[in-house]
């Protein structure tokens, strides 16, 4: 499995050949004028909710891949139906066997309304799995007790994909508790330092990890791990 960081909540993971965009939020961001939405090649986007800086360039792309297909929400992808997008919708405790594996909508503590004021439904994160990789992207939350559920109901984690810019969503200090609960030491930071109210000391999220036992990954723009 391999992930690329595109900026702010921006993830493009790919699981057995397929390309799986998360939150494409790219021209809006500034930090990420070097991505180039147009050289993207994506086989889904998940929304894990609606808000702007999650689905600015959904039309885009998926205009620029035809038979790209989106998963969300019930809400989030009636919504974007309307824009000739086509969609699979989700809710909360659900999973569906995709050609790449498997995906399951799990709870987030946020909020969701989408751009234009209409009812964004219930904001999530996704768990993703094959028959050897496993990957939960939180999206945009708050610390919950939820995420105990994940172990329980998944496969063991490998990795995971936290907010840890405070303000909007959990902090650093937050994440750890929830690193915890989803019993995964390796993460992911995102949703920080893009806007003045969730910029973070970098150094201090890294080291408070360690101290913890745990290991904090700041990819830079369009950086690439494997899992």
């Amino acid at each position: 499995m391999k992930i690329t960081y595109l900026g702010h909540a921006t993830f493009l993971v790919v699981m057995n050949g397929k390309n799986i965009l998360f939150d494409p939020f790219i021209t809006g961001n500034e930090m990420a004028s070097d991505i180039n939405i147009d050289d993207l090649k994506v086989d889904y986007i998940f929304l894990t909710h609606g808000h702007q800086d999650h689905v600015l360039d959904v039309e885009a792309i998926a205009k620029n891949n035809p038979g790209t297909l989106l998963v969300s929400n019930f809400e989030v992808v009636s919504w974007l139906a309307n824009k000739g997008i086509d969609g699979h919708g989700m809710n909360h405790g659900g999973k569906f066997k995709f050609d790449f594996g498997t995906a399951k909508y799990v709870n987030a503590i946020h909020s969701s309304m989408l751009p234009d004021g209409s009812n964004g439904g219930n904001p999530g994160g996704f768990v993703l799995w094959d028959d050897s990789k496993c990957i939960y992207i939180a999206g945009d939350t708050a610390l919950t007790k939820d995420m105990e559920l994940i172990p329980k109901t998944c496969p063991k984690l490998d990795i995971a994909i936290l907010p840890i810019g405070d303000n909007f969503t959990m902090g650093y200090e937050d994440a750890t508790i929830a690193s915890d609960f989803i019993e995964c030491n390796q993460v992911i930071g995102c949703h920080y330092d893009t806007f003045p109210p969730i910029k973070i000391d970098k150094t201090k999220a890294v080291e408070y990890f360690e101290k913890k036992g745990k290991k904090l990954m700041l990819l830079d723009i369009g950086e690439s791990i494997t899992v």
